[in-house]
């Protein structure tokens, strides 16, 4: 039995909860803990260019073709390819090779429940003043985070997130994921423009705004900034060939998806500046070196350059209640693709195939902790970006230019440029390809 023969399918109630579940999945950690670091390394604006450049790119691309893509299938990457390679006389070639995103999204929201169960601890610390109370010193700071990584070290906290995933994620697609993101999304957008606003008014803000809007046209031409700008880009959309496919599927045929597109993009690029404004003047204000990423910046160089500041404590429970806010909302989205294709494969309700995922994610999550690192960069290297490659390839290769601006235009007020197919099928495809051959090089470029 395939993955779009299922009988009934939950769906989004309107554009809104979708676009906003879609924000919620591409506005994750990693236009948090390492686009402002990229920011740094590379020098304010001279990385910011050619990064929003490659978003407006990929999203006017990728975006549009796995929202696209899921909705023709009505199901996520399996049927999806499966629908593909059909057209070529064999429909279990896509079949099978849709389990790859699968896998991918699956293996990568296990990562995710560990440094979820890390941004709750913080969450709870911010509240209950504890993490305040370590002040800025950095051996508490960094041993604190050092206990809550290590083998076993944090159990309780990813049991915790682990549930709160589950209960989001039983209730379905317009009851669950929905609700919670337009709780969640505008939320986050809030408190971090509150946060923007407070921290503009400290001293010693403006030296970390002049950072952030400086330009080297030297910088320019470091062809690394280019290959991380890039990275930045694609993985801070969420495009991998699962979760934007699988909520794609949710859409009925009358919603416009380059509009739809245009505002997850939109909405990225606004978190990202939003994240740069708030973590780098923050850092400056607090006299502290932003050079390095990942958990290290969050867990450790953001406490203390947060507890250095005046109303620290309150200051340090919005960051952190923003942080665990984006959390929720991309780990329900890694998690989407493997629960719709156990409900619709095995024929299981939403709350079986949920609870299967989910405590399966757990138990491999609770094993994990020590090398969540290596876990996480081995596939954010290799199986996200070969997901995207493979999703890109069946859509504009294996179909025709007529089909796909068909699908694009159904339901849009106005029709796709011309531009769409060819800048999909040549440019996109082969920067999808460049992503992956660049991450295996460099050892992972976002």
């Amino acid at each position: 039995m395939t993955e779009n023969t299922a009988h009934t399918r939950d769906s989004f109630t309107s554009k809104w909860g979708f676009i906003l579940a879609c924000i919620g999945s591409a506005v994750g950690m990693g236009n948090l803990w390492r686009l402002p670091v990229m920011v740094s390394q590379w020098g304010g604006m001279t990385f910011l260019l050619p990064f929003l450049l490659f978003v407006i790119l990929i999203g006017s691309t990728g975006v549009i073709e796995e929202f696209t893509f899921g909705r023709a299938a009505k199901s996520g990457p399996v049927g999806a390819f499966g629908l593909s390679t059909e057209k070529h006389g064999n429909r279990k070639i896509g079949e099978i090779l849709g389990i790859i995103p699968i896998l991918a999204s699956f293996s990568l929201a296990v990562g995710y429940l560990c440094v979820m169960g890390w941004i709750f601890k913080y969450t709870f610390m911010a509240v209950n003043g504890s993490m305040y109370s370590m002040g800025s010193n950095m051996n508490i700071i960094t041993k604190t985070f050092e206990n809550s990584a290590s083998p076993w070290g944090n159990n309780g906290w990813i049991i915790i997130a682990a549930i709160v995933s589950l209960c989001i994620m039983s209730l379905g697609i317009a009851n669950g994921i929905e609700k919670a993101n337009r709780f969640l999304i505008p939320s986050l957008f809030i408190m971090f423009i509150l946060l923007a606003v407070y921290i503009g008014f400290q001293d010693g803000a403006t030296e970390g705004y002049h950072y952030i809007f400086r330009l080297d046209p030297r910088g320019l031409k470091d062809i690394r900034v280019w290959i991380f700008a890039f990275g930045q880009a694609f993985f801070s959309l969420s495009i991998s060939g699962n979760g934007s496919i699988i909520y794609g599927s949710y859409l009925n045929r009358s919603e416009d998806i380059p509009n739809s597109a245009f505002y997850v993009v939109l909405s990225d690029i606004l978190i990202a500046l939003l994240s740069s404004l708030v973590i780098i003047p923050a850092m400056a204000i607090g006299g502290a070196e932003l050079n390095e990423g990942g958990p290290g910046l969050m867990f450790i160089y953001l406490v203390s350059v947060v507890n250095k500041m005046n109303a620290g404590r309150i200051i340090g429970i919005v960051l952190y209640i923003c942080i665990l806010f984006a959390g929720v909302s991309s780990i329900i989205n890694l998690f989407e693709a493997p629960v719709a294709y156990i409900e619709e494969k095995f024929k299981v309700n939403r709350k079986l195939a949920t609870a299967i995922i989910n405590i399966g994610g757990l138990i491999i999550a609770l094993f994990i902790q020590g090398i969540v690192g290596v876990w996480m960069d081995a596939v954010s290297i290799y199986a996200a970006p070969l997901g995207a490659l493979l999703a890109a390839v069946m859509f504009f290769w294996l179909n025709s230019r007529e089909w796909v601006e068909s699908e694009v235009n159904t339901g849009a007020n106005k029709p796709i440029g011309k531009w769409f197919y060819p800048l999909g099928k040549y440019i996109y495809c082969l920067l999808t390809l460049i992503a992956l051959v660049a991450g295996i090089i460099c050892g992972g470029i976002g």
